[in-house]
This record gives C-alpha cells, structure tokens and sequence, in this order.
C-alpha cells in the first residue's frame, strides 16, 4: 500500500513539474512577446517624432512663401483687375412681382419662375 501511495505521490510531483515549466515557458514567451511589442511602440514613436519634425519643417510659412514667389507669378491686386457692378447682368423682373402682396404665394402660383437660370448664371453674360 505504501509502494501505491509513493508512486502515486512521485507520479503528481512530476505531473505538477511539468505544468511549472509549462507555466514558465509560457510567460517566458509572453514577456518576450511584450518585449517585443514596447520596441516596436518605441519605434513607431521615433517615427511619428521624425514626421512631426519633418512636417513642421516643410509647414514653414518661410519656405512656403519662398517657393510661393519662385513658382507662381503673384502679384499685388490692381484696380483694374476688380469689374464693375454696371458688368453684371440684370436681374430678371418678372421672377417676383414687387407689387404682389405675398411674394411667397406668387411662387407657389407660379413654380415655373424658379427654373429660371439665377442671375450669375445668364449665359451670354460677358464680363
């Protein structure tokens, strides 16, 4: 009976060694995997850094405005350059008339007023 209960004891002690180093390999391997893991963090913040950096550098109004003046030809606004109100096409009088008493209404009455093209829009309109 004593022989059962020792080999049944050494049998558990080997059973419960086997599930340590089980145990052990296992966060041996997740502390690895961690590891890992904070490098590749430390690494992708390096590069965020790096192109925070470089995107700061490139937003630099003082080389915007540097290449603004060596690739396009800016000048300052000219009078000449603004057209006058007497350029823009009239407006159309019968879209609403100014004697109808509710505007609105006239609308409603006469949905085929709307498809009028707006007053920007006349084609023909020179400017």
């Amino acid at each position: 009976m004593m022989r059962v209960l020792n080999i049944c004891v050494i049998g558990a002690l080997v059973l419960a060694a086997a599930d340590v180093y089980t145990i052990k390999f296992e966060s041996t391997r997740q502390a690895q995997r961690v590891a890992k893991l904070r490098l590749e963090i430390r690494r992708e913040r390096d590069a965020v850094a790096s192109l925070r950096a470089e995107w700061a550098k490139l937003d630099n109004p003082a080389r915007i405005q540097a290449l603004a003046r060596r690739h396009l030809q800016l000048g300052p606004l000219e009078a000449r350059q603004a057209d006058p109100l007497d350029n823009l096409p009239e407006r159309p009088a019968d879209l609403v008339a100014v004697e109808e008493a509710d505007p609105i209404a006239a609308v409603i009455a006469n949905p085929g007023a709307l498809d009028r093209p707006a007053a920007g829009n006349v084609p023909g309109a020179t400017r």
